[in-house]
């Protein structure tokens, strides 16, 4: 379903589904973390994305959901190795080597690639003035919070670099698994589409980790153990899932701006729990980011009644690209 398609109702719930996933997935940095302890990177993702798809697969098969076809497998499976054993994988690689702060600031320049990227597909999102002032405006508030807090130095060698590299990588990754993703989904629910994206996607990373002899060092601690759990149900059975159904019925562009929150939840978590000290710093980059979602977010409402014509051209057409992914997909 195109997002010109959407009912109100849906579009509703989309914007929950994004609200969830800028609130859920600002706590998996840390989770990761703790996870790496004595969990290998590939099969930690692997381990989790074939046990949260595989348990979300059962439900639907429960409930009687129709399964994709084998002619629609091949496209799950090439979104899932971009959205997770890239995008994600890339992430817990890098953490191995990155503190999750400046991964959570890497992570952030996603709207960067996914407003470019958009831009440049038919039906996509057009690159206007507006929407970068306020790409630059919140990348501005992010660089703010954390910018005390970053080391430039070459205590990591080689190890940092790779790592950071890694996380722009994995910022190509998911925007290409989600540019793929809503365009060639066809007929298929998202949360369907989402349970098999885990399967295969996992698959890939478990396949990874055991080329990579990950599961000679495999070993589990209670803190470990229940930090991938928290992954399992929190990050991807309602994270994932979360973030399929807003990608569904929003733009690409808007959805990737979770990544300008994330940070923000991290860091408000830390004084929650861990009794941070909450500055001035703090609460003036909240408001730059702030001011920097509401900027790109109201460019639509605010556009001239005369460009309304060419908005039905753009939607026209994305509803033949969509037509034709369903097509292909069946």
């Amino acid at each position: 379903m195109s997002a010109a398609t959407t009912t109100p109702v849906q579009r509703r719930n989309a914007y929950l589904a994004w609200a969830t996933i800028c609130l859920v997935w600002g706590t998996t940095y840390l989770a990761i973390k703790v996870a790496l302890e004595s969990i290998p990177p590939f099969l930690m993702g692997g381990l989790r994305y074939v046990i949260a798809g595989s348990i979300l697969a059962a439900v639907l098969r429960l409930q009687g959901k129709p399964m994709p076809s084998l002619r629609a497998l091949p496209g799950f499976l090439l979104s899932g190795a971009l959205l997770l054993g890239v995008g994600n994988g890339g992430v817990i690689w890098a953490e191995m080597y990155v503190p999750s702060g400046l991964a959570a600031v890497m992570i952030a320049s996603t709207p960067f690639w996914m407003t470019g990227i958009e831009a440049l597909l038919p039906g996509g999102d057009r690159l206007t003035g507006r929407s970068v002032l306020g790409l630059f405006v919140g990348f501005t508030g992010i660089l703010l919070l954390v910018w005390p807090d970053l080391k430039f130095d070459a205590a990591g060698g080689w190890q940092f670099t790779a790592g950071v590299i890694a996380l722009q990588l994995a910022c190509l990754g998911w925007v290409l698994g989600s540019s793929y993703s809503k365009r060639r989904r066809g007929a298929i629910d998202p949360i369907t589409a989402s349970a098999f994206q885990m399967l295969l996607g996992g698959g890939v990373m478990m396949l990874a980790g055991t080329l990579h002899g990950e599961w000679a060092v495999l070993s589990f601690t209670p803190r470990t153990a229940g930090a991938l759990l928290y992954l399992i149900v929190a990050g991807s059975l309602i994270g994932f899932v979360a973030y399929i159904y807003a990608l569904t019925h929003l733009s690409p562009s808007f959805v990737s701006l979770y990544a300008y929150v994330n940070p923000v939840v991290a860091v408000a978590l830390g004084t929650l729990v861990l009794g941070e000290p909450f500055g001035l710093r703090l609460a003036i980059a909240a408001a730059i980011i702030l001011t920097g979602l509401m900027i790109v977010t109201t460019k639509r409402t605010k556009a001239a009644p005369s460009t309304s014509s060419e908005k039905e051209k753009v939607e026209s057409a994305a509803g033949v690209n969509v037509k034709r992914g369903e097509e292909s997909a069946a």
